[in-house]
């Protein structure tokens, strides 16, 4: 979801910046510039003298300039950090015993483990990501489990099952886990 929110937004802003960009460069070499548009000829300036003074006088201008700037660098720095900020991890360091390690691809691992724990008894539906370190992957689980499902006997069967067969298979001396549990709701049942 945020990769498609990445990308249009990314579009949006990369679409206004064109136009505008565009349309002041086609002004400024003398295209004619439709009677909207707040230049007219190649000779006027981006701010006038009276555009960029008219304000100064007022205290509540440059109190607000700053905080309107400072609220957009923060903005743009959160956007930043997210978009370089890995969710996934990409691949497994898989100790082969020669001395050589061979790298496991974090979605085979991932798929692997959430099929086996969608098979086990009483869940709707699972889910495994990958964080951490490629020599230390971290699991987080979250399953849906059915009405009437001890959530004991899922967590159980999911750690005995799953998780164990995937560290085991990856050559991992550990994988820690972060399990969510849920339950789905049922529709009532029919009475006649």
């Amino acid at each position: 979801m945020l990769r498609v929110v990445n990308r249009v937004f990314l579009g949006l802003v990369g679409l206004v910046l064109l136009v505008l960009g565009g349309s002041v460069l086609a002004v400024g070499l003398g295209a004619p510039a439709p009677s909207w548009w707040i230049h007219h000829s190649r000779h006027d300036v981006l701010l006038s003298n009276a555009e960029r003074t008219r304000w100064r006088d007022d205290g509540w201008w440059w109190p607000v300039v700053i905080a309107v700037l400072a609220v957009l660098m923060l903005l743009a720095l959160w956007w930043l950090v997210a978009v370089l900020r890995r969710r996934r991890l990409a691949e497994v360091l898989v100790d082969t015993g020669d001395g050589d390690g061979a790298l496991l691809r974090g979605r085979a691992l991932e798929n692997a483990l959430t099929e086996e724990a969608a098979r086990i008894d009483g869940v709707d539906r699972a889910h495994a990501h990958l964080r951490g370190r490629r020599s230390a992957p971290e699991a987080r689980v979250r399953m849906a489990l059915e009405p009437n499902v001890d959530p004991g006997t899922a967590l159980h069967d999911l750690t005995t099952g799953a998780l164990t067969h995937a560290r085991t298979s990856a050559g991992l001396t550990s994988l820690p886990a972060e399990v969510r549990l849920r339950g789905v709701k049922h529709g009532a049942g029919r009475v006649s």
